[in-house]
């Protein structure tokens, strides 16, 4: 080898070094100087309202220890739990911080950003419209929403809803919409209708935060008055969801926990950052909810119950779509559907996650085998609150198993 060539070898495994260095140096660094907001799992503040009845007293002590656990290992600021058996609210609690710099305490009823959880609420809208016959489910999105152009191929309002249509995606924490202010589901379309779609409609399922933007925006049209008010009167109202309202990136919202970010590695345990300035108005149903653990528990279990939706709509909505080639997509019509263990047995989950820039911060999951909805929120993303959520409800589960005579 010549002296020249040898010489950029040598310089070229140096620069890596050089790379490799100075990321391990970052990590250490960063992972050094991260202070865990909660050392102690049993000194994590807590605000409850009210104590469990006595037959769920020991789910719930489980579930809080399991909770605590969680916010700690994870380094949460904040945490909110909610649980409903049997179509009553047995246990709600905030842990941790709302506000990490202020102090302020997360309680039952602190308002968090639910990011795409947000579309389990918005299909109950659709529905609504649906058992008017004010929509249907198979006629092509411009029927609603003409402002979006005609395609390469024809796109139904069924399509869009399960994520089916090959709609363009955001892009996560780096879309465009995140900077812009809709005073209309609508508004938001000059960002992205114009694009082609990624595939045929009906060929694949790919998740985008972009359809729920035109659901809402057939809503809108379909019950002749703005999405966000009719989601209030329709939806949250009857529902007593007084904790959840559209947010708002210019209203103070005294309530609202304040929103965090990690700061490295899309991971908490590095320390969290104040979430940088976002305005979800032009995500509308698609993310743009703020809500509590409880309202969430309300919400689903009316939706089990049939108060709010006929059963047979009910049923529609989350039932799982099929791709052409007759493969089910495990999606529904706005909720997301899973076969998870729990108590011993496979059980039917049906809820949704709602991610915020990319990273999860809120879970709804309902159990109908064992009639058991968990929610769960936290004010920061890449939370998994998921898996918090799948511990509690087995702690629930495996007690409703027992004897009401042995709590």
């Amino acid at each position: 080898m010549k002296l020249r060539d040898r010489t950029w070898v040598a310089l070229i495994v140096m620069g890596i070094g050089l790379l490799l260095a100075a990321g391990l140096g970052l990590f250490g660094y960063i992972a050094f100087t991260s202070t865990p907001l909660h050392p102690n799992p049993q000194d994590v503040p807590s605000v409850t309202r009210s104590g469990p009845p006595p037959r769920w007293g020991g789910a719930a002590g489980q579930a809080r220890q399991i909770v605590r656990a969680s916010v700690t290992e994870r380094n949460l600021p904040g945490l909110s739990v909610a649980v409903g058996v049997g179509g009553h609210i047995v246990w709600a609690e905030g842990f941790g911080w709302a506000d990490t710099e202020k102090r302020v305490p997360v309680a039952p009823d602190t308002q968090f950003r639910i990011g795409t959880a947000s579309t389990a609420l918005t299909s109950a809208a659709v529905g609504l419209l649906l058992e008017k016959n004010r929509l249907k489910l198979d006629d092509e999105i411009q029927v609603y929403v003409p402002a979006f152009p005609k395609k390469q191929w024809p796109v139904t309002l069924r399509q869009v809803m399960g994520h089916l249509a090959g709609v363009t995606s955001d892009g996560g924490d780096e879309g465009p919409l995140f900077g812009e202010h809709c005073g209309r589901p609508v508004d938001a379309l000059q960002y992205f209708a114009e694009q082609s779609l990624r595939f045929e409609p009906g060929t694949e399922y790919r998740y985008s935060r972009y359809d729920w933007i035109l659901v809402s925006a057939a809503v809108e049209a379909a019950a002749e008055e703005p999405f966000f008010t009719f989601m209030q009167k329709h939806v949250f109202e009857p529902l007593g969801m007084d904790g959840t309202t559209a947010d708002s990136a210019q209203a103070a919202i005294p309530a609202r926990a304040t929103s965090y970010f990690p700061r490295f590695a899309a991971d908490p345990r590095y320390g969290p950052d104040v979430m940088r300035d976002v305005d979800y108005s032009c995500y509308a149903g698609s993310s743009a909810f703020l809500s509590t653990p409880s309202d969430l528990v309300r919400y689903a279990m009316a939706i089990d119950s049939g108060k709010l939706l006929q059963p047979s709509t009910v049923q529609l909505l989350q039932t799982s779509q099929r791709l052409r080639s007759g493969q089910e997509t495990g999606y529904g019509l706005g909720w997301d559907l899973e076969t998870v263990a729990l108590a011993g047995q496979d059980t039917r989950e049906v809820g949704h996650d709602g991610d915020l820039l990319g990273g999860m911060a809120a879970s709804l999951m309902t159990f109908p085998e064992h009639g058991i909805v968990v929610a769960v929120t936290s004010n920061i993303s890449y939370a998994d609150t998921f898996a918090i959520g799948s511990k509690i409800a087995q702690a629930f589960a495996d007690h409703g198993k027992r004897p009401a005579r042995s709590e």
